[in-house]
């Protein structure tokens, strides 16, 4: 085992006890076995789906947006200590049939989901297997870094999607203006074009008002109807709806929102959807998608992307708050106001 810093025997982490209150006790900081990097964390991102850890209680330390840098190295690995990269959620064989295939975040016989089955990024230090992690350029700071996981990653997977069924897109309309809404908003520009037309809809101003400023037409839902400002910037419908929501009536928006051959792609966990097979989907000839995380390989060319706008992108990074405040982050954090939010062990 090689070691690139001085490691601890011990380490302060939080506690995710329920009812949304977090304490903090000790844990002794995890040797790195065969084929497993120690990381040590740097920046873990608030996430909308730590919300029952923060108020059911976790047995493991949450954080599953992690970056960090390699501490010690296992035997039969090949990443060098010192080597900063982040940490790919899902722990996939590599063998089954989705992975040959490129489908991670499909694996068949998946044997960790980082944060949540394992112990996560709140903590000092965490171990990982050495396929899910992904170095990054030394030039990259690890706080930016961890868009390339939820924001960059899950955004631009769910427009990858999309293209599946509608390869000529010129207008998105995305349902929730919360970091992953602006993840899809971000990577609508990048990808699809930076005068393509990307309408975003919340009730909350702050959002929304972060969202203009990187480009989206806000739609404030609790002042005005869908239709009426899609209609106002000359639009019958939109060719593709994003749900990052997760609600019900968010997705019937997005799917009445949209145009012939639209695309409904839903990345928000949570609600159902009910619809009109006949009138929704069979006669517009539209499409019904689910998007999951997104797939490792994808890791690469966002990388390459961030590097050329991090300007841009760093502006969904709103909040930062030392591993002492974590409290103090999520209760902001689930108030709404905020972009991202980082927390720093």
């Amino acid at each position: 085992m090689s070691h690139a810093l001085d490691v601890p025997r011990k380490m302060t982490v939080p506690l995710f006890v329920g009812q949304g209150k977090i304490e903090y006790g000790e844990k002794p900081v995890p040797e790195p076995g065969k084929g497993q990097l120690l990381l040590r964390v740097k920046a873990n991102a608030l996430c909308g789906s730590d919300r029952s850890q923060f108020y059911d209680g976790s047995r493991t330390t949450p954080g599953h947006e992690a970056a960090g840098i390699v501490a010690a190295a296992g035997e039969g690995t090949a990443t060098k200590a010192g080597t900063p990269g982040v940490v790919f959620l899902m722990d996939f064989c590599g063998e089954c049939r989705s992975c040959r295939l490129g489908f991670t975040n499909q694996c068949l016989q998946k044997r960790a989901d980082y944060g949540f089955t394992h112990d996560g990024g709140y903590g000092p230090y965490m171990v990982v297997n050495e396929n899910v992690f992904f170095p990054v350029h030394p030039s990259l700071p690890l706080v930016e870094a961890t868009m390339l996981l939820d924001m960059m990653g899950t955004g631009g997977h769910a427009i990858t999607r999309a293209q599946l069924v509608h390869p000529d897109i010129r207008s998105v309309l995305v349902a929730g203006a919360g970091p992953i809404g602006l993840g899809v908003l971000a990577m609508a520009k990048l990808l699809l074009g930076k005068d393509l037309p990307v309408f975003i809809m919340d009730f909350v101003p702050y959002r929304l008002e972060l969202a203009r400023k990187m480009g989206a037409i806000p739609i404030p839902l609790a002042d005005r109807p869908v239709s009426e400002v899609l209609q106002e910037s000359g639009h019958r419908g939109v060719d593709v709806a994003i749900d990052t929501s997760g609600k019900t009536a968010g997705r019937h928006a997005a799917l009445q929102a949209l145009h012939q051959r639209g695309a409904l792609v839903c990345v928000g966990h949570g609600q159902e959807l009910n619809l009109q097979v006949s009138g929704d989907l069979i006669a517009p000839e539209r499409a019904v998608l689910g998007s999951e995380y997104f797939q490792y390989r994808e890791l690469a060319d966002n990388h390459r992307l961030l590097l050329d706008n991090l300007p841009y992108l760093e502006q969904i990074i709103t909040h930062r708050f030392g591993i002492d405040r974590i409290q103090e982050a999520y209760e902001l954090f689930f108030h709404g106001e905020t972009g991202k939010v980082i927390i720093e062990p």
